[in-house]
């Protein structure tokens, strides 16, 4: 199915005129209600729930309003790039106001996380002597009986697991449970 000037046009009038996707699909016919949604966002068409707000503060206002309405909101849409530095102001804006946390690629290295600090120096110090005794696994060796806690980057050829026999009912040996699974009342404190 190709979208043709003549199925475009029709998607626009229709979907102008408030009807759902799914209708205009069966309409068009040869094409999903998702295509048809694909279509809308790509052509910049109004968003119909953001204008669902506005229609009813001003019912009265309807029969000759609306249609000057429909005509400039295409007009408004090229003179939206116009106004990138609102756009850019409310995006920088944004962040200051609500930050959030830095998305990491694939393969860098993770920044040193909180909890890591609070884990005990012995504790520490029994995970690295007992990844000196490591059997330095694959994933693909690990049975249930392993000990499945990673070392290392996962996006390097050194990455490996602990594969050292686990404790009852966990995942990981006792070094590694040590740190993984912290008391209960460590974890009510650190909310407070």
């Amino acid at each position: 199915m190709s979208w043709t000037d003549e199925r475009v046009e029709l998607l626009k009038k229709m979907w102008g005129e408030g009807q759902s996707a799914s209708q205009i699909a069966k309409e068009l016919g040869g094409v999903t209600r998702n295509a048809v949604i694909g279509k809308v966002h790509r052509l910049g068409l109004s968003n119909r729930a953001g204008a669902a707000g506005p229609t009813p503060a001003k019912p009265e206002p309807k029969p000759a309003k609306p249609e000057a309405k429909a005509k400039p909101a295409p007009k408004a849409a090229p003179a939206k790039p116009a106004a990138p530095e609102t756009v850019m102001e409310t995006q920088s804006a944004t962040p200051q106001a609500s930050p959030r946390k830095q998305i990491i690629p694939a393969g860098q290295p993770l920044p040193p996380q909180p909890s890591a600090n609070e884990i005990s120096p012995e504790a520490l110090a029994k995970v690295n002597a007992v990844e000196k005794k490591a059997k330095k696994l694959s994933l693909m060796e690990l049975t249930e009986r392993t000990c499945k806690w990673p070392v290392g980057d996962p996006a390097t050829p050194n990455f490996w697991f602990c594969g050292l026999p686990v404790q009852q009912g966990k995942p990981y040996c006792e070094a590694h449970v040590g740190v993984a699974f912290q008391p209960m009342s460590s974890r009510r404190d650190r909310r407070r």
